[in-house]
């Protein structure tokens, strides 16, 4: 389908991922689309990337069967303990586990705040954390948004960035935020870098309102989600 639809897919860092050994992908999320796009990052290394996506989604008849497949993590959000010991489980066994820390899409196109989780399991693991982003997916796919799988020739971005090492006794917070930190980066230069505009006359919706986009403020997101 990427083939057909011609996207300008452009991927800077996969070097960065360990090419044996657990590692976890924290990427940041814009669209329905991005674990496909993140885990394109880990091909050049020949990783395949498992990620750990809510249940609804293992539960749908058409995404259901293609989740289970993959071998990707179900989470279940009022038991969350059991898909967070299958990740441990994976990342000890040399896999690599991908993870949305803001947990839902950001209205916003900028990085929310997020949770603790990658950092605890890389730490409870011995593995590294790489911040991952996507930039572009949200042109095709996103919330609050009618999905736009025929436009083509969307350049989509996507940056890995240097990997850190969580160790069990550090303060998952401060690590957390330092997540942030590295994840909002790596966005932000995509963002800079990336090659398309919105025509003139256009709503430029898909970007955020610091870049002249008409995105909801983080603010205005928080508020949207919160309902």
């Amino acid at each position: 389908m990427f083939r057909v639809l011609d996207l300008k897919l452009e991927v800077r860092g996969s070097e960065h991922i360990p090419t044996a050994g657990g590692a976890v992908l924290a990427c940041t999320h814009v669209s329905y689309l991005d674990f496909i796009f993140c885990g394109l990052a880990g091909l050049p290394a020949k990783r395949k990337t498992r990620f750990m996506a809510k249940q609804q989604i293992f539960a749908n008849r058409i995404g259901g069967p293609l989740m289970r497949g993959m071998h990707h993590i179900s989470v279940d959000r009022s038991a969350g303990q059991a898909s967070y010991q299958e990740a441990v489980a994976a990342l000890r066994a040399g896999e690599v586990v991908g993870v949305f820390p803001e947990a839902t899409i950001s209205r916003s196109f900028t990085v929310k705040p997020i949770k603790t989780g990658a950092v605890r399991m890389a730490a409870e693991a011995g593995v590294p954390v790489l911040p991952v982003t996507v930039w572009g997916s949200q042109r095709l796919w996103t919330k609050g948004r009618p999905k736009n799988l025929t436009q083509r020739h969307v350049p989509i971005l996507i940056r890995v960035g240097e990997p850190f090492q969580p160790v069990p006794g550090d303060d998952p917070e401060v690590l957390t935020k330092d997540l942030r930190t590295r994840m909002t980066a790596l966005l932000d230069a995509a963002q800079r870098d990336y090659p398309d505009a919105p025509k003139p006359g256009a709503d430029p919706w898909w970007l955020p309102t610091h870049l002249g986009g008409t995105a909801p403020t983080p603010e205005q997101a928080a508020a949207m989600d919160a309902r």
